[in-house]
């Protein structure tokens, strides 16, 4: 089922009726709207399979193999749940992540989900280095204020790599205080995926929050933003027809069929070859 003209336009009154405040630092920024992901994996052909009537939403891929589980009323602190079946010749794998994630932030990882990965995978630790965060080591990294921390850890009961990101309260003589939000991410995941989602959490520009939406702590700084409400929407317009038409691009090229060489090739190329 796409994404239907009244669901775009309930997401359009929301964000056209509050002046937006630009937030920062993104981390400290709060959940903002859950629909930055859900309406992207939408337009890219995913499908609710969940109770309609349900405060849940389960999303699933057009091949069955990755859902999304956003669950608010989780009796864990995880309320987003990503996950991947195994097939063949690839592995599964799972990733969660807390209630306070910004969406905008989460909605980069699974916009990665349905993108061909790139060419090239820069190293995460490098664009949280140059966007001012303080290396610990060569896989461990935290913000400015000390209040995110970003860890490539490895399992020690299977060997298993996995990533590890937590926005805490200061602690107090401790390194770390309470728990704001979380993200744990399997290491067998595609790399560009925690690429796409550290590379969103470093960036420096503001996130854009409505005067009484929830943020992550009251350290947050806020100030009225340059950008006008209708600005917000078309960004979010923007990134989901960007979506549908590289899914549709997906299609198209798994749907070509390809063409089979003639005989007479064949027969030159098995010459050729003696």
């Amino acid at each position: 089922m796409p994404l239907s003209e009244r669901q775009l336009a309930e997401f359009t009154g929301k964000h056209s009726s509050q002046i937006p405040f630009d937030t920062s630092p993104r981390h400290l920024a709060g959940p903002g709207d859950a629909r930055h992901v859900t309406h992207g994996l939408a337009a890219a052909g995913w499908t609710p399979t969940s109770d309609p009537l349900s405060p849940e939403i389960v999303l699933r891929s057009r091949d069955r193999r990755h859902s999304l589980q956003f669950d608010p009323q989780s009796a864990t602190s995880a309320w987003w749940r990503l996950r991947a079946e195994p097939t063949d010749i690839e592995p599964g794998w799972y990733a969660e992540f807390g209630e306070l994630v910004p969406a905008e932030i989460l909605g980069q990882l699974t916009d990665a989900l349905i993108t061909p990965p790139p060419t090239q995978r820069p190293d995460p630790f490098q664009a949280l280095e140059s966007a001012g965060w303080q290396l610990d080591s060569a896989t461990a990294a935290h913000s400015a204020d000390g209040m995110c921390h970003v860890e490539r850890q490895t399992d020690q009961a299977d060997a298993r790599a996995y990533w590890h990101v937590e926005t805490c309260e200061p602690g107090h003589g401790t390194p770390m205080g309470a728990r704001i939000w979380h993200a744990w991410v399997d290491g067998r995941a595609p790399g560009h995926l925690m690429g796409a989602f550290i590379t969103a959490l470093a960036d420096p520009a503001p996130l854009q929050r409505g005067m009484f939406d929830r943020t992550g702590h009251h350290s947050v700084t806020q100030q009225r933003s340059a950008l006008r409400p209708e600005q917000v929407v078309e960004a979010h317009t923007r990134r989901l027809q960007a979506a549908r038409a590289r899914a549709r691009a997906a299609r198209r090229t798994l749907a070509t069929p390809t063409a089979p060489v003639p005989a007479t090739a064949r027969a030159t190329a098995t010459a050729r070859s003696r």
